[in-house]
């Protein structure tokens, strides 16, 4: 997606009418930019094309304005050589285009100019119009009167898609969620959430995929997939093969599950709880969490277990996941020296690991945590399986190991405890030692139960290595990971480090 000026396909007149500098300073604004602090200019902008329904809305006494139109931004990196991995990245940006300004956008404004063909416009950032995202709706509801449910615009290579079974609400206002880093979500009343892809890049998108999969499927663990946004290269679709041409993904509508509780935010209260009670154990505790990580454990093994039966799974050299591990280590020791004393024994943990011969591999969540689980009145919802954002599009979505998952979780449960312990330290300095042992206490009791359930009884002494070694990897990239970013939480992750390479 990324060529010279001059051969840059799709950047017409139409699009190269925007000041790419306009766009620059907008991005800088945002939150889910990833490029802030790195030297960077926007060296190519494509109008995607216009989500339809305007003129439909108008015709059946809705506004004719505005026009909603999604442009893809090239951004490109000066930091690095040409060529490099990380030296151009694509972001989405949907803007509400009207002839007037509109006062009550003020705080979304982008930018104006003059469309060609259509006079002077006002740009605003789509997501925090209401008449905007109405369009959104409409369209969306249109591809389910469709064939297949897929509503395509030839003349923009927009599709709309639509999975049966539910009915949207037309009249439910929008609602742009804050507070989230790499994509935004838009609430339409308590009916539906869309989420909007930023940072894209061509290809399936694992959220989405795996997603339409567990839906189809009448899973009860995850959000329903309602329907979804692609957009094609034009020029890139084979007349022999409509399904053919290079896809990005641009945004899906879901099930809002409006009074679903955050699982990171009850795990915090459970442990607030503990604290607050004097000499009670964690099982005798009011806010006791062994039951919820137990039932936490069974919807993981049965999500798991759904993604096996639909994507299949695989048998891999266990030498190869051990590798892989290692290659990561002398990286992260060079990023964050207190890693240094603990590296043989990681070392160490990781050839018990490629001793094992081969390991099960299959699609998994890939990036797990207690922030990535939402409780609800009928049980746990895991959602957002868009994977590692940092890592590579492709590499999402290949087959991994289960236990990944499962490690990903116990150092969610360690973290939690953590957390409460060092607020608490702020107005109790002087708890500290029983503070500590109360949190261990906490997330020892959340990981066995949870760890148990997953596994459906009694761990292998196999399977225990796959979780020491996946759960010290992941502490080994929070280490990293808070050593750039929270030099004074490195302990968390550093304790973890240390208790494995111990044991």
């Amino acid at each position: 997606m990324s060529e010279p000026d001059d051969a840059r396909p799709g950047l017409s007149p139409e699009t190269d009418h925007l000041d790419r500098q306009v766009l620059a300073d907008y991005l800088a604004r945002t939150r889910w930019y990833a490029g802030k602090g790195r030297p960077s200019s926007v060296t190519g902008v494509r109008r995607l094309g216009e989500v339809p329904g305007t003129q439909t809305r108008a015709a059946t006494g809705g506004p004719a304005e505005p026009r909603v139109a999604l442009h893809l931004v090239e951004v490109t990196y000066t930091d690095v050589e040409p060529g490099a991995p990380d030296a151009v990245e694509h972001y989405q940006v949907p803007l509400a285009l009207y002839t007037d300004a509109e006062a009550r956008l003020e705080h979304a404004f982008v930018g104006w100019w003059e469309e060609p063909g259509v006079g002077w416009v006002h740009a605003y950032d789509a997501l925090h119009d209401r008449e905007a995202m109405a369009a959104w709706q409409h369209a969306f509801a249109a591809a389910a009167e469709q064939p297949g449910g897929n509503l395509h615009d030839p003349a923009s290579s927009l599709a709309f898609h639509r999975l049966p079974g539910h009915d949207l609400d037309l009249s439910a206002h929008s609602t742009l969620f804050s507070g989230e880093q790499s994509n935004s979500s838009v609430a339409f009343g308590e009916d539906a959430l869309l989420k909007v892809f930023r940072k894209v890049t061509p290809g399936i998108n694992p959220d989405i995929q795996v997603h339409e999969v567990l839906s189809r499927a009448d899973s009860p663990d995850v959000a329903h997939l309602y329907g979804w946004v692609d957009w094609v290269e034009p020029g890139s679709v084979d007349a022999a093969d409509p399904d053919s041409g290079e896809v990005v993904q641009l945004a899906m509508l879901q099930q809002f599950l409006r009074t679903a509780s955050d699982g990171w935010d009850l795990a915090l209260a459970s442990v607030r709880t503990l604290f607050s009670e004097p000499d009670v154990h964690a099982s005798a505790s009011g806010g006791d969490f062994a039951g919820e990580a137990t039932r936490l454990g069974l919807t993981l093994r049965a999500v798991h277990d759904l993604l096996v039966e639909h994507f299949g799974a695989g048998r891999v050299p266990a030498g190869e996941v051990a590798a892989r591990m290692r290659e990561r280590l002398p990286a992260a020791v060079a990023a964050a020296p207190a890693l240094a004393e603990h590296g043989e024994r990681l070392e160490a943990l990781f050839d018990r690991v490629g001793a094992l011969g081969d390991v099960t591999v299959h699609r998994v969540h890939g990036d797990l945590h207690l922030g990535q689980t939402l409780r609800t009145s009928l049980g746990w919802k895991i959602v957002d399986f868009e994977g590692e954002p940092a890592k590579p599009l492709a590499e999402r979505l290949l087959p991994d190991c289960p236990w990944r998952d499962v490690a990903g979780m116990l150092r969610s449960f360690d973290y939690a405890p953590r957390v409460v312990e060092r607020t608490w330290a702020e107005d109790d300095p002087d708890g500290g030692e029983v503070r500590g042992a109360r949190a261990q206490e906490w997330a020892n009791r959340a990981k066995n139960h949870f760890l148990v359930a997953y596994a459906g009884g009694e761990v292998t002494p196999e399977q225990r290595t796959l979780v020491e070694a996946f759960v010290a990897d992941k502490a080994v990239y929070e280490t990293v990971y808070e050593t750039r970013n929270r030099p004074t939480w490195v302990d968390i992750p550093l304790r973890a480090v240390a208790e494995i390479g111990a044991a």
